[in-house]
């Protein structure tokens, strides 16, 4: 009886994650193939790799991802933060050690996983976040002004063409993706009228080769392990670093919980089955994840779908998909760049304290900077823990003399090794009374630097012949002075 109930409970998962929106999810996950390639051709030339390699990434992480991931109807594929780390490793060693580091980058983040150490990502503050994603939007929006740069004036009519049915149709009718009719329509224009416009094909070679699994040739040695160790831990904490905070942007929008663990040992499989079959380390994306939401994907069916179907589209309608217009596609891209900015954080900042409100635009500014999302986090984040330490070791007192003539003072605030250096000075030794009380109600005390600085104030009293009373201590408090001796 147990063993049918168990099955018949997975039996609903399965239908609840891969069934439960079959026609969103399948013409969600078409759109965001078609949306794959151009970036996965562009991330390909970033990281000085032959182009099928990162369609084979797209092709791999998207199918792992779908059956392994904790974020259903999140888009996991080639990246170009990703991209950029490897580029350095591909110039000096060559590709084989890319395919390797991408393995070991893998087995780290699925370790990672099993360790749980995706909850230490949830620390990100909200500002931060807010931070990410905006710069996100800008830098995806500046490529497709970029790629638009001296084309002739039949590609801004067809952007333009392409935004316009993103927006109308879905005021007639939700039934298809506007994106994907977008992208079908211009095609079909361009190839019907001759339109001399850059083509997908025009961006990077597209051949019709299968991926095969394929072991990395180097040296099995020491030396070959260092040589790539470097890269894969670049690698493992920038990927979770994007796919988690995609995850979280993504449980937003859509107003559902998501596994961050999950997520996390989902991307190192997704990883270890990619190196093996010829691809480099990828993660979650952001624009391709808001394009999957926007086109209706709910479920796991729809990641699965845009991996298979971008195989699908390179191995059996190459010629027509080297025939989509760039124009239409740089056209949703815009879409999603407005889409990905968080407009109500600029109104947001008003509400914020300036130590907190000035991490979004830090994070943003430098991740515009340097085009590298991971360092404009990086910063926010040492920022934003600065400006936390800096609140926390802030001690204050209320003095207070009570009806016995005996000095009182109330603390409040965090005890410990940042803050016992305010906690020391608050008090006047020499000048006060011959009792002193001192009120812990409002404080806490955090570690065995904590302890010594108090004992410390008593001894520097009782020097002097004065008295001390210690009140208020929480129970934790003084469980732990206890332990230390006091």
């Amino acid at each position: 009886m147990n063993i049918k109930v168990g099955q018949k409970l997975n039996l609903e998962k399965f239908k609840s994650l891969y069934l439960s929106n079959i026609r969103g999810d399948v013409l969600a996950g078409i759109t965001v193939a078609l949306a794959l390639i151009p970036e996965s051709l562009a991330f390909a030339a970033i990281a000085k790799v032959e182009p099928m390699v990162a369609l084979y990434t797209s092709f791999c992480i998207a199918v792992v991802i779908s059956l392994f991931g904790g974020r259903p109807a999140m888009i996991s594929a080639a990246t170009g933060s990703m991209s950029l780390l490897m580029t350095s490793l591909v110039e000096k060693y060559g590709v084989e050690y890319l395919f390797a580091a991408t393995i070991l980058t893998g087995i780290i983040q699925f370790l990672m996983g099993v360790l749980k150490l995706g909850r230490f990502f949830t620390f990100i503050p909200q500002s931060v976040v807010a931070g990410f994603v905006n710069a996100l939007g800008i830098l995806i929006f500046m490529a497709q002004v970029w790629q638009l740069a001296g084309q002739a004036w039949q590609a801004y009519a067809m952007v333009a063409a392409t935004l316009a049915i993103v927006y109308l149709l879905p005021r007639f009718t939700k039934s298809v993706p506007s994106p994907l009719v977008a992208i079908i329509l211009m095609t079909i224009v361009a190839m019907s009228f001759g339109v001399n416009i850059t083509r997908v094909g025009d961006v990077g070679n597209i051949t019709d080769t299968l991926p095969s699994l394929h072991l990395p040739h180097i040296d099995l040695s020491v030396k070959s392990f260092f040589i790539i160790l470097p890269y894969s831990l670049t690698l493992s904490i920038v990927g979770l670093l994007e796919s988690l905070l995609t995850a979280q942007l993504l449980d937003e929008l859509t107003d559902t919980k998501s596994s961050k663990n999950r997520e996390v040992k989902g991307q190192g499989i997704a990883n270890i089955v990619t190196g093996f079959f010829g691809g480099m380390a990828g993660c979650g994306m952001v624009g391709q994840s808001i394009i999957n939401i926007r086109s209706g994907g709910k479920g796991r069916l729809s990641t699965f779908v845009s991996g298979a179907f971008l195989l699908i589209l390179i191995f059996v309608f190459k010629d027509i998909v080297k025939q989509i217009p760039m124009a239409a596609l740089n056209g949703v891209m815009i879409m999603v760049a407005f889409e990905t900015f968080n407009w109500n954080s600029l109104k947001d900042l008003r509400k914020m304290p300036l130590t907190e409100a000035i991490a979004m635009p830090v994070t943003m500014a430098i991740a515009l900077w340097t085009h590298d999302l991971a360092q404009g986090v990086l910063v926010g984040v040492i920022m934003s823990t600065l400006i936390f330490a800096w609140k926390a070791t802030q001690i204050t007192a209320v003095k207070s003399i009570d009806a016995s003539g005996a000095k009182q003072y109330t603390i409040s605030g965090q005890l410990f090794f940042g803050s016992i250096s305010n906690f020391m000075e608050l008090f006047n030794y020499v000048d006060d009374p011959e009792k002193v009380v001192i009120d812990f109600h409002h404080a806490h005390v955090w570690d065995h630097a904590a302890v010594t600085a108090i004992s410390k104030v008593v001894e520097r009293y009782r020097k002097l012949d004065k008295y001390v009373v210690m009140v208020g201590l929480n129970q934790e408090s003084q469980s732990f002075m206890r332990q230390v001796g006091v």
